[in-house]
């Protein structure tokens, strides 16, 4: 790639296995920290075959990282450790800090035989870790959507695009987290603030991205965008649909063990001899 070349990185989603048998695509995980700092995991849980997913995500815990759920179709139904019960539906978000520490189910349900969504992991830093757990849940409808003058959408989720803020607040890592559609042959535009980590993954379709040396980007494709850059992007024949996070690097150790993120081994080991012994809950 150019030294002028927005795209840093460029990742294919590869298949995996997950929860009681969860069949996915993960864009990046545990094998790529800490270059997404402070993401940590993208996975893909599309899916038109019931049998991949039903299984779904049976009780376990979660601690030191927050959990990003959104839904493009189908339904999860959750509930947790503090008496939390709900359904995160088609075009519904769920922003789950678990902090110090939660234990929950996250079960997959289809709606007229579909199913699909994603799940982003973000590290929270060694001075919120044990933060009191906490959920934003927010519908399809309280979304809002930014429309172009070339027909480009935009669904601002978290963060703010053109004067339009997203109704995720008052997260640690300053996000921005947007789902844009892109009509065929257009161009959109967007820049990854300065120190800031910038990721695009595409959902449906096809796009370049850059000039000179375009990057060509097509469905479970990502790209990891460089500090301060600007995304050029030119969308194929059929359109392209991809999500936008970025978020500010927090720069410190990770230490994982499943769904326990910490800052030493130690922290982790601590957090499973708790889960053992019942004190887990903080």
């Amino acid at each position: 790639m150019g030294l002028n070349q927005p795209v840093k990185e460029i990742l294919i989603a590869r298949e995996t296995i997950e929860g009681a048998g969860v069949r996915l695509h993960r864009a990046f995980g545990y094998h790529e920290i800490p270059r997404f700092d402070p993401f940590l995991m993208l996975d893909d849980f599309r899916g038109d075959n019931p049998a991949d997913y039903l299984k779904g995500f049976p009780w376990h815990p979660h601690r030191g990282i927050e959990t990003v759920t959104y839904m493009l179709e189908g339904m999860i139904e959750h509930s947790d450790s503090m008496g939390n019960a709900g359904i995160v539906g088609a075009g519904a978000v769920q922003w789950m800090t678990a902090g110090s520490g939660i234990i929950h189910q996250e079960m997959p349900k289809p709606v007229d035989g579909k199913m699909g969504g994603f799940q982003l992991w973000v590290n929270l830093p060694r001075s919120e870790k044990y933060h009191v757990p906490r959920y934003q849940e927010i519908s399809s409808d309280m979304i809002p959507i930014d429309t172009l003058e070339n027909g480009s959408q935009v669904r601002v989720i978290a963060g703010t695009y053109r004067r339009i803020g997203g109704p995720v607040r008052d997260i640690i890592a300053d996000p921005e987290f947007l789902d844009v559609l892109v009509p065929s042959n257009e161009k959109f535009y967007h820049q990854v603030r300065p120190g800031f980590t910038g990721v695009l993954y595409v959902i449906e379709g096809r796009c370049t991205i850059g000039i000179g040396e375009p990057v060509f980007l097509k469905k479970r494709n990502l790209a990891l965008l460089a500090p301060g850059a600007v995304l050029d992007l030119t969308s194929g024949e059929d359109g392209c649909r991809f999500l936008w996070f970025s978020g500010k690097p927090i720069g410190e150790p990770i230490a994982w063990g499943g769904p326990i993120v910490m800052n030493t081994q130690e922290e982790v080991d601590q957090a499973f001899e708790e889960y053992r012994n019942g004190t887990f809950i903080r």
